[in-house]
């Protein structure tokens, strides 16, 4: 599939096939395509939960609004990241850069994060961002249908999933085969709204 026609096809599909399954050669490819997406200092912050368990894939749908694709989808993401990645041995994020190249960001690393908690924790959410937005272009590039979910209970779903305390937690993501076509879009904002020209008014 093109990469405009996967861009302007997905959509957030909320009627999936519980029978259908991934083999796990197209898990990995999803995957696989998931973790190209960019973060900064290539820290990769991304922590791919995948639920298989059914019952407590039903435990999280108690908590997340009755959402029928958290059970229905054949996978169920939740996306969380390692808001500490950044000092975790990071100079395997480099191991295959140039010395000079990787000493010089691995270096800056630490002194760019440390003691700036709201920027840890809003890079690995960006992290997640871009690795979702990546694994859903993805599945529809496959053929296959997605649908991100914030309708959740964070805290009660951060337990159910033993979330460390250095991880954040991030929207969920449904994918599969979809069973009802999804209505139109509802109406994007013009560019003339959106794209501002050197600064704001």
């Amino acid at each position: 599939m093109d990469t405009f026609e996967a861009i302007y096809g997905r959509r957030s599909v909320k009627a999936f096939d519980p029978t259908h399954k991934f083999t796990p050669d197209q898990e990995r490819r999803l995957f696989e395509a998931a973790v190209q997406a960019p973060t900064s200092f290539n820290i990769q912050h991304w922590r791919f939960v995948i639920v298989r368990d059914a019952e407590l894939r039903r435990q999280i749908r108690a908590l997340g609004n009755d959402q029928a694709q958290i059970t229905d989808a054949s996978l169920l993401v939740i996306m969380t990241a390692d808001v500490h990645a950044w000092k975790k041995n990071p100079q395997r994020y480099w191991r295959n850069a140039p010395k000079e190249v990787a000493d010089l960001l691995v270096g800056w690393m630490g002194p760019f994060h440390e003691g700036r908690e709201q920027l840890q924790r809003d890079e690995a959410m960006r992290s997640i961002g871009m690795a979702m937005q990546t694994l859903m272009l993805a599945a529809k590039a496959m053929g296959y249908e997605s649908c991100p979910m914030i309708g959740y209970d964070f805290d009660a779903v951060a337990k159910l999933i033993n979330l460390p305390a250095d991880h954040a937690i991030g929207p969920m993501v449904a994918i599969g085969k979809g069973t009802k076509q999804p209505w139109p879009k509802p109406g994007q904002l013009g560019l003339d709204e959106v794209v501002i020209e050197n600064r704001f008014a």
